[in-house]
């Protein structure tokens, strides 16, 4: 126990340092209590009529209750890994904080979905009935139910990071680790859940409402309604501040990890101390969010909010680093990286400038892809006009394309931080890609903000369509809602984007890893990890295979709830009394459906992540499993942006359509759109959104392994009783991912 509060022993820290990780851990807590004041201002507001009140409530308790269903089924697997946690860790002390930071993760990434997606359900009617009155309030009310999400993501990531290096110094990424893999893996469950519930009833919703009977989106006689909007709430609330605020864990691990290894401890508290100023950044711009009554004036307001943060972030980060990056014993940098300063380091500085740059990119790519008025949409809406299978041909090639120009720009910001770093120890280099992660999600509370905004309005939009709101109301409503889906579509661009800079990050800290415990140096094990190797090699191809694997079993999943939706809505319209309108639809019965066949496809995402680099490792050995790691990076990263960006396309020309353009709503151009939005679907939020998680979830257990892999490389009787194990489980996952239910074998 000896090596606890060792920052605070420790004479090599500073009393400035002791003095800063104080005001780290103070400026988290006020993160935290900002999200508390948002969340009171805005549960002050008005909710409306008697009719809204009840709409929400029933979304409020469908939603409640997925959640809390999700969460019974998931406790004692928790449970389960806390306990193998601790007898798998080694020293006692070390093993007692990898446990407990591995729950403190888990618990912190459950708070944020389960908090931010009740902030939500409850800020949906007040939005709407702000719209009565006032443009700029409904905006208002709705990004800063928003920022609440986007707070608590903030200041909870920070809270525990900070923690953790306060008590265990030097040996705080061991412990590290456990925080990262407990908010990984809880986040790839609630995108896997929460992506199939939402899917199932949204694709059930529009077939049966939009196209065959030809009514609007939230019309109160479709029994998915209630479902389709509980939907967004579990998997774009909920899911999404889950799988950010495990990039937020991750990032913080990787850039404490290889700081330590490369600048000692200013290398870890510079991360935390550029965090911080992003917290009271994202405080400052996402206040100074307010528009005039100008629906055209809401984007710009968002943008205004995201650039004085941004701002505010490099300004706030140039000084500290500046002050406090200094090295006594440093020879004299070139002038660009020092000023001509002896011993001033500024790479760490430029690194994560390069991070915020790549953040800005990505918006502006994801953008341009999915925005109903860029030429791709146009291209795509074009398309449905001549039929279905045009939409879904030039939704394909869209998408196609995005990934290419995605992946080019990380590659981009990769070498600028190669380029930064050359000449340097790897490990250097490997620290500044980290960086560029720290300063891609620095502004985390203000993406958040954006993405949470969407579902908001979305499902304010629904209230207003079933509560028969006035015109004026259903306008203002309908332009929140098609604002909410730009911002929805850029935030899951830098979900990803965030995914492969931290997967990247995990990967050099692999390789630090094996190393260490080699006795080797970096340079000693890279040339171990050639693709000329044959194991290496096929290690490879086998971590390019599995994302596509793991979007199969989520897609299938997807079709299988849609299927039964799909039943059970043309069902209850064949009761002539729901038709008409005299009697109410059983909305109860749709979201059960929902809610029970997105827990029944809940573990076998998660067992694919957890076992499948246990196998490669244990049956390939380390190097392999590095190999697995880079190709799962690759095709990933490819897919996701592939699939996220193809279904906002889809979905954005169907919206287009409906504006009035190609004949509008019912025409046939617009049945095609909505096929090409049904297809897009489940790629743009179930499998897209999953696959972030995925890469993390893969990268970490790699690493919480790897001390076994290095040990057991000479096969016995008990590790190959643990790889045949394994591979009958993920046997059974693929076997019972192809079985259909019993309702749909009827």
């Amino acid at each position: 126990m000896e090596t606890l509060f060792s920052v605070m022993k420790d004479p090599t820290f500073s009393g400035w340092e002791r003095t800063a990780l104080w005001s780290i851990l103070g400026i988290a807590i006020l993160g935290l209590f900002y999200a508390v004041f948002l969340a009171a201002e805005m549960l002050r507001k008005d909710q409306g009529t008697e009719a809204m009140r009840k709409i929400s409530a029933a979304i409020r308790t469908g939603a409640n209750a997925y959640l809390n269903r999700q969460f019974r089924a998931l406790w004692l697997l928790i449970l389960l890994l806390t306990a193998l946690l601790y007898f798998t860790a080694g020293e006692r002390s070390i093993a007692i904080g990898r446990a407990c930071a591995f729950l403190m993760g888990s618990i912190f990434s459950a708070t944020v979905g389960f908090i931010g997606m009740n902030m939500a359900v409850q800020g949906n009617v007040r939005v709407a009935a702000a719209a009565r009155t006032s443009f700029a309030e409904a905006l208002k009310i709705a990004y800063r139910t928003g920022t609440i999400t986007g707070m608590l993501t903030d200041g909870l990531g920070l809270l525990g990071g900070t923690l953790i290096f306060m008590v265990y110094g030097e040996h705080a990424y061991e412990v590290l680790l456990g925080f990262g893999f407990g908010g990984t893996l809880l986040a790839l469950f609630m995108r896997v859940g929460g992506g199939i519930y939402t899917k199932a009833a949204d694709v059930g919703a529009d077939l049966v409402g939009k196209l065959e009977k030809n009514i609007p989106e939230d019309d109160a006689r479709n029994a998915a309604t209630i479902a389709d909007n509980v939907g967004d709430n579990v998997g774009d609330c909920a899911g999404m501040a889950a799988d950010i605020f495990e990039s937020y864990e991750v990032t913080i691990v990787s850039a404490m990890i290889l700081g330590w290894a490369s600048f000692g401890h200013k290398g870890v508290i510079f991360p935390l101390l550029v965090r911080a100023v992003g917290v009271v950044s994202s405080i400052i711009g996402t206040y100074l969010v307010r528009t005039t009554e100008e629906a055209r004036a809401a984007m710009k307001a968002i943008h205004v909010g995201f650039t004085v943060s941004a701002l505010v972030s490099i300004v706030g980060f140039c000084v500290i680093g500046f002050y406090y990056l200094r090295f006594p014993e440093a020879v004299l940098l070139p002038s660009w990286i020092s000023f001509g300063i002896p011993g001033l380091d500024m790479r760490p500085v430029w690194t994560t400038l390069i991070g915020i740059v790549l953040a800005i990119a990505i918006n502006y790519l994801t953008d341009y892809f999915t925005a109903p008025e860029k030429p791709p949409v146009q291209f795509v809406a074009r398309a449905t006009q001549t039929g279905h299978a045009t939409t879904i041909i030039n939704g394909i090639a869209v998408g196609y394309e995005s990934s290419v120009w995605a992946i080019l720009v990380i590659a981009l910001a990769i070498f600028a931080s190669f380029f930064i770093y050359q000449g340097t120890n790897p490990t250097y280099i490997a620290y500044g890609v980290a960086m560029c992660g720290i300063g891609m999600l620095t502004l985390t509370g203000n993406n958040i903000s954006m993405d949470v905004f969407g579902p908001v309005a979305d499902n304010a939009n629904g209230i207003g369509e079933m509560a028969h709101l006035e015109p004026k109301a259903r306008k203002t409503l309908a332009d929140l809602d098609a604002c909410g889906n730009t911002t929805k579509a850029i935030t899951k661009g830098i979900a990803i984007g965030s995914a492969v800079i931290a997967a990247v990050s995990l990967f050099n800290a692999y390789i630090t890893d094996i190393a260490k415990f080699q006795g080797a140096t970096y340079e000693e094990i890279v040339p171990l990890l050639s693709i000329s190797e044959p194991l290496v090699f096929i290690g490879l191809l086998i971590g390019g295979s599995i994302p596509f694997l793991f979007s199969s079993l989520t897609i299938r999943a997807v079709g299988r709830a849609a299927f039964l939706i799909v039943n059970e809505v043309r069902a209850q319209f064949k009761d002539k009394a729901i038709w008409e309108g005299t009697k109410t639809p059983d909305y109860a019965r749709v979201v059960s459906i929902c809610t029970k066949e997105a827990q029944r496809e809940l573990i076998g995402p998660g067992l694919l992540a957890v076992l499948t680099p246990l196998v490669v490792g244990l049956l390939l050995h380390k190097a392999a499993l590095g190999g697995f790691l880079a190709g799962l990076i690759l095709s990933g990263q490819l897919l996701a942006v592939f699939m996220a960006n193809a279904g906002g396309a889809w979905d954005n020309a169907k919206k287009f359509i409906e504006d009035g353009h190609y004949g509008g709503k019912g025409s046939e151009a617009h049945k095609s759109s909505i096929t090409g939005d049904t297809v897009g679907d489940p790629l743009k939020d179930t499998a897209g959104p999953a696959l972030n998680p995925l890469i993390k979830v893969m990268n970490m257990v790699s690493l919480l392994i790897l001390p076994f892999v290095v040990k057991y490389e000479t096969l016995n009787l008990a590790t190959w009783s643990v790889i045949i194990v394994c591979l009958v489980i993920l046997g059974w996952v693929v076997y019972r991912s192809k079985q259909e239910s019993l309702e749909i074998v009827k």
